[in-house]
């Protein structure tokens, strides 16, 4: 968890949302992008392309799990699951 701590307080970390656009605009973390889970296949590429490390989050880390495994499969990198919205923002700051 202190290493995740770490990472989630990094400056050139990316946190991604991968709630649905809804959840998203009800409530996430300052500077998070929405790329909902069902989205992850077909966006690979813009995943390899936002800087690394990569923290993904949800409601409660499993579509964010779901979506780490997806990408490390496709050969993308630095990823973790930030597990849920509140998860993170425990672990900011």
């Amino acid at each position: 968890m202190n290493q995740l701590k770490e990472i989630i307080n990094n400056p050139s970390t990316v946190i991604v949302d991968v709630r649905s656009s809804w959840e998203f605009e009800s409530e996430h973390v300052p500077g998070a992008q929405n790329i909902p889970l069902e989205e992850i296949p077909y966006k690979v590429e813009e995943f390899k392309n936002l800087g690394k490390p990569l923290v993904l989050y949800c409601r409660s880390g499993n579509r964010s799990g779901m979506g780490v495994t997806i990408l490390k499969q496709k050969g993308v990198t630095e990823v973790y699951n930030g597990g849920g919205l509140s998860d993170v923002q425990i672990l900011l700051n």
